[in-house]
């Protein structure tokens, strides 16, 4: 059965709110008449439109109308205004010509056929007015200053009435604060009037909401005055216009304008809006605030308008009723007004009467229970007549707001009308007794197929129809049980519902409907999806302005289910920009700007549901430049910096840096002063004599550092006498016979005024005790001549200005000049330690042949030559520092066996003084270097020939060398060693009786009188003997062997084109041919995976045989159970092929070839297998 697929977002309040619904009986059977659609009861009319009254009804037969005006019947034939439309009882009264009063009255609309009358609500019919504001003059109100004032409003009745508003000539609201504000009746209230309330355009306006119209009263004029100010003439004229004083406009405690008296009450009815309201005067301005006496206010329902002087309870309920109490307090006392409220109720349903389908003989009642305030009356009638002139019917009986029906009656059924009203109003409701036979039928549409998010609500709908009602069953698949209980829900309707659908409940659902006159059932679908799922949510980013910025927003959900996925701004659409790019699963901003800031929310929305995550953008950027610099507080040595900060961007600002220009020293050069924390706004500057100050500010946050601010006025302090003296100030000597005196030149900025000039003064130390002075300027240094070589000397240096001296300079310590050392150190010895190191002793030089400051001592020291003949003869000196302190020291890094010579020398900040006579010492032995080379010649089957060179290094007289050796199998396992002495005058040595093919690894060094050098190695292996070889039976040149793997391989040839043409063959097998094949024994089918005959489908014709393995990189790769040429030679050796197709390799097993160190090597003996024979079968 073909599914019809209906997509249902199943909402369970939407769908439960339906389950009480009246019954509805299908209009192919008979039925009395239901009224569907009827205007409202107040209905208030445009005049300048036509007047449409509606009433339409359903029922089998189709019902005809009637109408009533006013109580008695409406006779529409006698009207030509008056039609009415087609198939319905809507009434359409053309008004052109007419006058609309002639047609306001009440209405009532009467739907009637064979089985019954429904009759609509009494439908009041008003116009809609506006009347003209009446015509008056304003007279202008002249108020003191500071008391409170009331102008009002008093629009014309309308209907509905006007929303009233003030506003001024040019059509602008008037500000209204908790000052000024608007009463409920349009009044505009004053609590206390300042001078800014004088104006000649206060303005009361009207808007009538229907006919969408406004009326505007006549402009009022205020004039708030001082009592002070007023002369005479204004005296005079207050004969002529209205003046409110009660005298001085002083504080005074708060008193209510509305409501007067301490205490008032109010009714309001269930379910339409509370709106209380106090308006307080007084100077200060009051403030309102609310409270209830017995109770808490309803949070959801209450609002608080017009600056807390209003309380708005919407959807008034009887819990509302009760005291509530309004508070005006400001700084002088407070005053309290009670609000006694009371609720009333007009009738509401508790339970409105319902259509009831009864079969032949059967029972029911009808129930209509309303409630209200004061409790409502019940009245009965049956097809618009009361009850109690209806004719009687034994089957019936009446108990109060009850009807009891038992064993019905064919040809009884009808309409029954609920009337419940008290003094606030009324209800009216139509409930049918329809009395059938009828077999059930379910409603539902067939096949219909539900689809709901796994963990939600499922209900599946049955609805049905059947007189008497039937009983609804549901299974589910096999329909083994009926489903009734934990997780499933049978409603009363017929709807099933499952509290939480998961997977396993999505299948086939039958419903079944069952009476006594038979039975129908229907099948629906449930398909549960899973949920729509954001994975990675956007995250909060902070970027700044130009940047791009990239949210992330990746989403999981049902596959069958369509994605939309949507970016949304602040809860509104993105900007149209094309810099804004949607991508399937993030949003890319690129060149961010200041506007771009906000939240931003990606929305994934499939059919059945949606899920959404949000992060905010933050555009940052460098500050604004500061504004309004300001100098204040001003003094001689400082100043008060103020400033406006500019705008953060959304990046506090962290430092306020100062800085400052000289335009007497230094014009156009800003220099840094100082910084400030961001959260100040002022600094107190410290500042220097005899500058031309300019200021400016930057800020600095996160991102970096704003532009300068426009500079501050310039500031100029006045000269003084210096505050201090040059830095750096020293005493040293460039020849040795003079002192030059340095120091740092003062800026203009630390003259602190003109004609700076620098007084040096000088004394040698411990000798002088006068001070020998000179004033120079515009230098930084002053050289004093003649003085004793390498003499302590006290100096200073003084700042001087035409505007005094400064303050005491420092006492710097230096000295003259020094000359070379005149002395070379005496006593010098050497101490041999080894054959690489030495220790060299002196005695210091006496301090007075230094001549200047001590630096240390230099030993040079070189190698004159070496005590072996065959060393050739080289001098490179070297040099080695020690300190002052020091009388010895070592000699490192020596070569063994050698003569060496040195001398030591005094050093000062001059230069090096004289050498000490040159010494010499020698090196003893030390070990030999490595041979200069070794290296494996003439190798033969038995026997092979070493050669070599003495070591460069010989350090000593040779006494001869050592030679080991061992055997190295394939394994490069190692044998015993073998150990030969050779004397120092051999180059060559010849191994004899060495194992034939066999590879040997030598370790050779050579020896003095001091021990063994390091070792060289190398390795060589011997040859084979070719009469052996040839002895050696080629497997491959065998004829029975080629014969073998030929046969082999036309056997793998033919079973691969059978395999083939099989797999080829297979799915074009008639249908009637592959069971014919099934059906004889004898044939038995081919397998895929053991390559035996098997049936196969078209749809694998293009698959590759299975078994095969064709890599990417066209290679194919041998299977464990594959046979290998290479198997057949014992070890399973690396057999390869070259690349013009010849196989590489050896039967016997693997085997490498060995690098010799020094680029020599081996032979390695060939493999006995003659490779001809494989070559010929590849």
């Amino acid at each position: 059965m073909e599914r019809t697929r209906a997509r249902a977002t199943v909402f369970l309040m939407l769908f439960l709110g339906n389950l009480g619904n009246a019954l509805e009986v299908p209009l192919d059977l008979p039925q009395p008449p239901t009224i569907t659609h009827q205007s409202p009861k107040d209905y208030i009319i445009d005049p300048r439109e036509n007047i449409v009254i509606h009433c339409d009804a359903k029922g089998k037969p189709h019902p005809s109308f009637s109408w009533t005006r006013n109580g008695t019947h409406f006779d529409i034939d006698q009207d030509p205004k008056v039609t009415m439309r087609p198939h319905s009882g809507t009434l359409v009264v053309d008004i052109s010509g007419e006058k609309v009063e002639s047609y306001e009255g009440v209405y009532q609309c009467t739907a009637r056929n064979e089985h019954g009358t429904a009759v609509s609500n009494n439908i009041v019919i008003r116009q809609s007015r506006s009347p003209l504001w009446s015509k008056e003059r304003n007279e202008p109100i002249i108020v003191q200053e500071g008391v409170s004032l009331v102008l009002q409003c008093r629009p014309p009745a309308g209907l509905p009435p006007p929303i009233i508003f003030w506003m001024d000539i040019n059509f602008q609201r008037l500000p209204q604060s908790s000052r000024v504000s608007q009463a409920l009746n349009g009044d505009l209230y004053f609590s206390n009037v300042l001078k800014e309330d004088s104006r000649n355009d206060y303005i009361c306006y009207a808007r009538f909401p229907h006919t969408q119209t406004i009326q505007q009263k006549q402009p009022i004029t205020v004039t708030v005055v001082n009592l002070d100010a007023i002369n005479e003439t204004v005296a005079a004229l207050y004969n002529e216009t209205d003046f409110l004083s009660d005298g001085s406009a002083e504080e005074r405690r708060p008193t209510f304008l509305i409501p007067s008296g301490s205490s008032s009450s109010k009714m309001v009815l269930r379910g339409q809006v509370l709106e209380l309201e106090c308006i307080a005067e007084g100077l200060p301005t009051p403030e309102v605030s609310w409270s209830k006496v017995s109770g808490e206010f309803p949070a959801k329902r209450t609002s608080f308008l017009h600056f807390q002087k209003t309380l708005r309870i919407v959807d008034v309920s009887e819990s509302d009723a009760g005291e509530y109490r309004c508070t005006a307090r400001n700084r002088l006392a407070s005053v309290h007004h009670t609000i006694r409220v009371t609720v009333k109720a007009a009738p509401y349903w508790i339970s409105a009467p319902r259509n009831l389908v009864l079969a032949p003989r059967e029972r029911g009642n009808l129930i209509c229970r309303a409630s209200g305030t004061p409790k409502p009356t019940i009245t009965w009638a049956m097809n618009g007549i009361p009850i109690e002139n209806s004719p009687k019917d034994p089957s019936r009986k009446v108990e109060g707001d009850t009807i009891i029906f038992e064993e019905v009656q064919t040809g009884s059924s009808a309409v029954y009308q609920c009337h419940a009203s008290n003094e606030y109003g009324y209800l009216l409701s139509n409930a049918f007794v329809n009395v059938l036979s009828e077999t059930p039928r379910v409603l539902t549409p067939a096949n219909k197929v539900y689809q709901v998010i796994r963990n939600n609500h499922a209900l599946l709908d049955c609805s049905s129809f059947g007189s008497p009602i039937p009983k609804i069953t549901w299974f589910k698949d096999s329909r083994s049980s009926t489903l009734d209980g934990d997780p499933y829900v049978l409603h009363e309707n017929g709807t099933l519902e499952i509290h939480v659908a998961q997977a396993l409940n999505s299948g086939k659902y039958t419903c079944v409907a069952r009476n006594s006159l038979g039975i129908s059932e229907n099948h629906v679908y449930l398909e549960v999806k899973e949920p729509t799922r954001i994975l990675k949510q956007p995250e909060y980013k902070v970027v700044q302005r130009n940047r791009n910025v990239v949210f992330e927003c990746k989403v999981k959900h049902d596959p069958s289910l369509i994605p939309t996925m949507t970016w949304v701004k602040d809860n509104g659409e993105l900007p149209d920009d094309e810099r804004f790019v949607v991508d399937s699963d993030s949003l890319t901003i690129t060149d961010v700007t200041e506007n771009d800031a906000g939240t931003y929310t990606c929305i994934m929305v499939t059919t059945l549901d949606q899920d959404s995550a949000s992060a905010e953008l933050t555009v940052v950027e460098q500050p604004d430049p500061p504004t309004d610099l300001e100098l204040t507080d001003q003094k001689p040595r400082s100043v008060q910096l103020t400033w406006i900060p500019g705008d953060e961007h959304n990046s506090p600002i962290r430092i306020f840096l100062i800085q400052y220009a000289d335009s007497l020293h230094h014009h156009g050069h800003w220099h840094n002063l100082t910084m400030v924390p961001g959260t100040k706004t002022t600094a107190h500057l410290k500042l220097s004599p005899y500058v031309h100050y300019t200021f400016r500010v930057l800020a600095l946050n996160d991102v970096g550092l704003s532009n300068p601010s426009l500079p501050s006025r310039m500031y100029k302090t006045n000269p003084s006498a210096p505050d201090e003296n040059p830095s750096g100030v020293d005493g040293f000597g460039t020849e040795h016979d003079n002192l030059v005196i340095s120091w740092k030149p003062m800026s203009g900025h630390q003259a602190n005024g003109p004609g700076l000039q620098y007084k040096v003064m000088w004394r040698q130390k411990d000798v002088d005790k006068e001070w020998t002075s000179v004033t120079v300027a515009n230098v930084s240094k002053f050289m004093v001549s003649g003085t004793p070589t390498f003499t302590p000397y006290e100096v200073q240096v003084q700042a001087i200005n035409d505007y005094g001296i400064g303050p005491e300079p420092a006492v710097v310590t230096g000295h003259s000049g020094e000359d070379l050392p005149m002395q070379a150190p005496d006593n010098v010895q050497v101490l041999v330690l080894n054959s690489s190191l030495a220790e060299v002793h002196w005695e210091p030089v006496p301090p007075k042949t230094v001549r200047g400051r001590l630096k240390g001592y230099k030993v040079y020291y070189w190698r004159e030559r070496s005590l072996h003949k065959h060393n050739p003869h080289h001098v490179e000196q070297q040099v080695l520092t020690f300190s002052g302190n020091k009388s010895h020291g070592m000699l490192p890094g020596l070569q063994p066996y050698s003569l060496y010579l040195f001398n030591v020398r005094v050093f000062n900040g001059k230069g090096e003084g004289p050498a000490s006579s040159n010494q010499q010492f020698e090196t003893p032995e030390g070990v030999p270097g490595r041979p200069s080379f070794l290296r494996i010649t003439n190798p033969n089957l038995d026997s092979l020939t070493l050669e070599w060179g003495p070591p460069y290094d010989r350090n000593g007289r040779l006494t001869g060398y050592t030679l080991k050796y061992q055997t190295v199998n394939i394994s490069n396992e190692l044998g015993p060693v073998e150990e030969l002495a050779l004397p120092a005058n051999e180059t060559s040595v010849t191994l004899l009786n060495l194992k034939y093919s066999t590879r040997y690894k030598f370790y050779f060094n050579a020896k003095t009188g001091q021990g063994a050098g390091p070792v060289v190695t190398e390795e060589a292996a011997t040859i084979m003997d070719e009469a052996m070889a040839a002895r050696q039976v080629d497997i491959a040149t065998q004829g029975w062997f080629i014969g073998l793997m030929c046969a082999i391989a036309l056997l793998i040839l033919v079973l691969l084109i059978i395999c083939f043409i099989q797999r080829n063959k297979g799915g074009k097998y008639p249908v009637k041919e592959k069971e014919d094949a099934h059906t004889d024994p004898e044939f038995q089918p081919m397998k895929e995976d053991d390559c035996t005959f098997g049936e196969y489908s078209d749809t694998e014709d293009h698959k590759p045989l299975k078994g095969s393995r064709t890599p990417s990189n066209g290679t194919v790769h041998r299977d464990n159970s594959d046979d290998s040429l290479v198997d057949y030679g014992g070890d399973g050796g690396d057999g390869q092929f070259n690349e013009d197709g010849s196989f590489i390799g050896q039967y016997s097993g693997k085997s490498s070839a060995r690098d010799t160190a020094g680029g020599h090597e081996s032979s390695e003996a060939p493999s006995p297998v003659n490779t001809s024979a494989m070559n010929s079968f590849v």
